[in-house]
């Protein structure tokens, strides 16, 4: 029988992971909330969780349903400020510094920007990746695809700019 490991040991091993997902699907103002509301889910199922399962597979689901209930209530509420600051990341984890490429994955169509984030971000097969967003292993991939394309072609764009 293969023992669990504590679960601060694995905030501190997926933590990065789980916040790079969470901005990349729902960008900077946001995504702290949604890592903090991943990692209370986990803590109160951490104890039911198979010993042998993929844990980073299983944070990043609950990264994206809780970046999916984010999204859907953003909808539901009233924005009384014209534009909202920039909020700088206290925890100091990979983001801070690349304020164009967090723009250009933020201006990606949904699917693709999901795409490129679990795939790229949380190194998800396809086929985990077809899971989470629905469709197949080939659609994700082509998701994948068609935001890097988009994600090199603005990069491309702002570098001949200069």
């Amino acid at each position: 029988m293969v023992a669990k490991q504590p679960f601060e040991q694995v905030v501190q091993l997926h933590g990065a992971t789980v916040l790079r997902v969470c901005r990349a699907v729902l960008g900077v103002e946001e995504a702290e909330d949604a890592w903090s509301e991943t990692f209370l889910s986990a803590l109160k199922a951490y104890p039911e969780l198979a010993a042998e399962a993929n844990i980073e597979a299983w944070l990043v689901t609950i990264a994206h349903r809780k970046a999916l209930d984010l999204v859907r209530s953003r909808g539901r509420r009233a924005i009384t400020v014209s534009a909202l600051p920039e909020r700088v990341s206290t925890l100091g984890l990979p983001g801070e510094g690349e304020p164009e490429l967090l723009a250009a994955v933020a201006a990606l169509p949904a699917k693709q920007r999901q795409a490129v984030a679990y795939h790229f971000l949380a190194g998800l097969p396809y086929q985990g990746v077809s899971s989470i967003l629905g469709g197949t292993p080939e659609a994700a991939r082509r998701a994948a695809s068609d935001g890097i394309k988009s994600l090199r072609a603005a990069i491309d764009v702002k570098g001949e700019s200069r």
